[in-house]
């Protein structure tokens, strides 16, 4: 996986998201985090993320996504359930991924981090082919940014977010990161 000076990761596909601004000055990425996203909840595949990203999604297509009216978010990348890898903000722009939020003792976490969805819910496995493109695409990123702290959406706002969820396998992805 070569990440490009454009902030695009070669090999994603990409779908530019108006989700997005500069970073703070000076600012450097710091910190990856880890969420799910499901629409409707539970449901695979299909365009409905991407539509949510790119402020196209419908809110009365479904009964789920009324309480999504009006909303303006973004993730850096999604990986499928299949193992695809699409990416919707270069990595050196903020995306608006984690809202109000807190990584030790620091607030707004968008401003020094690189945000990452899998395709899932906090009730569910994740793939083989996730945890295979999450591994990969994190180690391109350790290569390139300053990370030093990976976590979870819930780790970085407790009493409002809980994904990726308890079925998220920290340990082999954790493992998997450290092989070679």
């Amino acid at each position: 996986m070569q990440l490009g000076a454009d902030g695009r990761v070669a090999g994603a596909e990409f779908i530019a998201s108006p989700n997005c601004d500069p970073r703070p000055p000076g600012e450097a990425v710091t910190l990856l985090v880890l969420h799910s996203i499901s629409l409707p909840p539970g449901d695979y595949g299909g365009e409905a993320i991407e539509r949510l990203f790119t402020n196209r999604l419908d809110p009365d297509a479904h009964p789920s996504f009324a309480a999504l009216r009006g909303l303006r978010v973004s993730a850096h990348f999604l990986v499928r359930r299949d193992g695809a890898l699409v990416q919707f903000v270069p990595v050196q722009l903020r995306a608006w991924h984690a809202g109000e939020s807190m990584w030790r003792g620091r607030a707004r976490c968008n401003d020094y981090s690189v945000g990452v969805e899998l395709e899932g819910t906090d009730g569910s496995a994740f793939s083989d082919a996730q945890y295979e493109t999450l591994t990969g695409l994190t180690r391109r990123l350790l290569d390139l940014l300053p990370i030093r702290d990976i976590a979870g959406h819930s780790d970085i706002a407790p009493h409002r977010k809980t994904d990726p969820g308890t079925h998220f396998d920290w340990m082999r992805f954790l493992r998997e990161l450290t092989r070679r």
